[in-house]
Formats: structure tokens, C-alpha cells, sequence
């Protein structure tokens, strides 16, 4: 699995070599079919840690002046001004920063603030919905049209592409695949996982794993009962910081002391932003899980 580990570094340092940032007149058609006239891509606020880490691996690191709660990677984009959290921003704050272009992931709202910047002098890019492949794909082309770098874009969407058929080669080799459990958190004595529909169930899919809570839509928390049902062979840790011990958390729960959790069941931690993010690392993130869960497969 080392190609996917090292294949994002070479990826990101070829790509965003290439970046200029210029100012330019591009007319591109967004996720929700809005024709939106980019006219300058000198300050950009990146809504979104897909859309701040497809931003970055482009090289317009040095034009986004602020970015969303949720934009985590890479370290840098920690210290540029937020304006809150993707779902619940104002349009004051947005628009204080001065930013010439918006671009932002389909989630972003609430839908009153999203319109609001509709009307205002700004433009607003949104990327489209959903995670996987062709979707991630889409995002990086979009957001390359929109700041008038389609050839760079078009180079990382090559990459990516190699990178997920690479993963894609790998999972053929999997003969048993294993059941496993992504859990985001544990609160009140109850574990949230990842069901159908969601980037856990994408991602756990990629890495040639079994999705034990398939029978949810959504992510739901769960009785010890219902854990013990799911009969996961091995639990995947979402940990939203270095100081959270979801792993200890998951491992008090009375349903997981029933299945074996850190004996039979092994438990995997992993950081929540790289996991599940689904920005340009995440076929490097499906080949890392991967490889946790198939430690047997051939390099």
C-alpha cells in the first residue's frame, strides 16, 4: 500500500508548482446549474475541507483568506480566518472577509445565507454533491474552471483517477472481505455510526471492507443490542483530535465488551478529517484503511 501513502505528496508538489492566481473572466455553470462569472481568484474563501484541500493541492493555498471550521488540512489552512461552521454561516461574516470568489462545498448553509450571497457582488461557486470517485473528480475540474487553472485541475483529476484504479486493482485481490464499523463517537452511552449513504459507508467500500451497519441510512446512534447484531469483525475509530480517546470510548461500551472489542475485534483509529474528508486524499486514506484491514495483501 506504500504507492497510495506517498502518492498524494508527489501529487500535491507537482500540481500546485503550476499555480498562478491571476485575475480572469471565466464563466462556469456550478452543482446547482447557476452560471457564475468569475472575475478575480486574488482572495478566495474556501467553504468546505474537500474544497480548501482540492484548493491548496491546486496551489492557491496563498489566495484563500478564509475557510470553514471543517477545513483542517493541511496544517496552514488552521491558521487562516474562519467564518464558522459550513452549515451555520452568516452573511455578514462571509462577506466581511473581502474575498473576491466563494467556493464552496454543497453543504454549506443554512439556504437563507446561501441566497443572500446570490444577490451579492460576490461570486459563489458550489461544488456537487456526494463523495466517490467520479465525484471528487467533478469537484477538482469545477473548482479548476472557476479559478482559471483547467490544465492543473485536469492533471490532479489524472491522478486521482490512477490512484483510485490503483485502489480498485487491489481490491480484486481480496477473496474474504472483512465486516467493519466506522464509528464517528460515542455520546450517552451510544455509538454513532456510519450507515448507507454516507462517506463512512463510501470509504469503507473503497477500502474493500463490508459495511456492518449497511442496514442504516444515514449515521445513527446505536443500542449495545443493536452492536452486538452488526457482529462487526473490526471497528474503525473516527478521532476528531489528537486528544480524543474514541478508541477508549468505544472500547467501555458494554454491546462492544460483548463482541470482543481489542481481542477478537480489532479497533482501528484513524483522524476523522483525512478519513472522511474526501478531498484529494482520499484515495491515499482508502489505501492506508486498507491496508490496516488487509495486512496480508500483496504491496
Amino acid at each position: 500500500m506504500s504507492r497510495f501513502l506517498s502518492g498524494f505528496a508527489a501529487l500535491a508538489i507537482g500540481v500546485a508548482g503550476l499555480a498562478t492566481g491571476a485575475s480572469l473572466a471565466a464563466e462556469v455553470k456550478d452543482a446547482t446549474g447557476e452560471i457564475v462569472k468569475a472575475t478575480d481568484t486574488s482572495r478566495l474563501l474556501s467553504i468546505g475541507g474537500d474544497t480548501t484541500e482540492i484548493l491548496y493541492a491546486l496551489g492557491f493555498g496563498d489566495k484563500i483568506v478564509a475557510v470553514d471550521t471543517t477545513s483542517q488540512f493541511p496544517p496552514e489552512a488552521l491558521n487562516k480566518k474562519k467564518v464558522g461552521y459550513m452549515r451555520a454561516l452568516s452573511t455578514e461574516g462571509v462577506l466581511s472577509t473581502g474575498a473576491t470568489l466563494i467556493l464552496a462545498n454543497w453543504h454549506a448553509g443554512p439556504p437563507e445565507v446561501v441566497r443572500a450571497l446570490r444577490t451579492s457582488s460576490v461570486p459563489l461557486v458550489i461544488l456537487p454533491e456526494g463523495e466517490g470517485a467520479a465525484s471528487l473528480i467533478e469537484k477538482v475540474r469545477l473548482v479548476g474552471k472557476a479559478v482559471d487553472a483547467e490544465e492543473k485541475a485536469n492533471e490532479l483529476a489524472s491522478q486521482l483517477q490512477s490512484q483510485f484504479s490503483a485502489l480498485e486493482a487491489a481490491r480484486a485481490k481480496i477473496s474474504e472481505p472483512v465486516r467493519a464499523l466506522l464509528v464517528l463517537s460515542v455520546n450517552s452511552g451510544r455509538a454513532l455510526v456510519g450507515g448507507r449513504g454516507t462517506t463512512a459507508d463510501v470509504m469503507l467500500k473503497l477500502a474493500g471492507a463490508i459495511n456492518a451497519a449497511a442496514s442504516l441510512n444515514g449515521y445513527k446512534p446505536v443500542s449495545d443490542e443493536a452492536l452486538i447484531e452488526m457482529a462487526p469483525q473490526v471497528v474503525i475509530a473516527a478521532r476528531r483530535s489528537p486528544q480524543e480517546n474514541v478508541a477508549g470510548d468505544i472500547a467501555a461500551l458494554p454491546g462492544f465488551k460483548a463482541i470482543g472489542i481489542g481481542e477478537k475485534v480489532p479497533i482501528i483509529t484513524m483522524d476523522a478529517s483525512y478519513l472522511l474528508g474526501f478531498g484529494p486524499r482520499a484515495p491515499q486514506a482508502a489505501g492506508e484503511l486498507m491496508a490496516q484491514l488487509y495486512p496480508q495483501l500483496p504491496k
